[in-house]
C-alpha cells in the first residue's frame, strides 16, 4: 500500500506529540517515566524493528554523531545514559508544541522523504527552529516508520 502525504503528515503531527508528552512525563513523572515512556515512542515510530536507523540529531557530535541503534536515540531523547555523556535530553526540554513547515516530499510506493523545518516553543515561550528531513517505509504490517531522521540547526552565515 504506498504511502500517501496525510500519512506523512499524521506521522509528523504524531512525532510532535510524542515529544511534548516526553517533555510534560518528565516533568510530572520524572526520568524514568519520561524514559520509559520515550523507549515507546520509539518502538512506535522508528524503524529499529527492522534494521539500522540513519538518525542524525540536531545536537549530536564527535563519535556518537549518528544513532543507528535504539540504545543511541533514547540516549538522546531523554540522556542520563553513560554511554552518551554528552546527551542532555532533548525530549526533556520543555516543549510545549512542535510544528512542521514542509519544503518537499518524494514518495515512491512504501518508501518516502520529507524534509523541511520543524519549530519547537518551550514551556517559557522560547523558540527553537530546525532543518529536518525523514526518510519513511512501510513495515510488513503496514505502519510507516522512521527509518532515515537528519536534523540540524540552520546555517547562518
Amino acid at each position: 500500500m504506498p504511502i500517501t502525504e496525510d500519512e506523512l503528515a499524521a506521522a509528523r503531527t504524531a512525532w510532535g506529540d510524542a515529544l511534548v508528552a516526553i517533555s510534560k512525563t518528565y516533568e510530572n513523572d520524572g526520568i524514568d517515566a519520561a524514559r520509559a515512556l520515550a523507549s515507546d515512542v520509539l518502538d512506535a515510530a522508528y524503524g529499529y524493528n527492522m534494521g539500522d536507523v540513519l538518525f542524525k540529531p540536531t545536537l549530536a557530535s564527535g563519535e556518537k554523531t549518528f544513532r543507528p541503534t535504539k540504545e543511541g536515540a533514547l540516549a538522546y531523547f531523554v540522556g542520563h545514559d553513560a554511554n552518551y555523556p554528552l546527551d542532555g535530553g532533548f525530549g526533556l526540554k520543555g516543549w510545549r508544541e512542535v510544528v512542521s513547515e514542509t519544503s518537499a516530499s518524494f514518495i515512491e510506493g512504501d518508501v518516502a522523504m520529507w524534509m523541511g523545518w520543524v519549530t519547537f516553543t518551550d514551556k517559557d515561550g522560547g523558540v527553537t527552529k530546525v532543518d529536518k528531513s525523514w526518510g519513511y517505509k512501510k513495515d510488513a504490517e503496514g505502519t510507516l516508520r522512521i527509518i532515515q531522521h537528519h536534523s540540524s540547526l540552520p546555517y547562518q552565515p
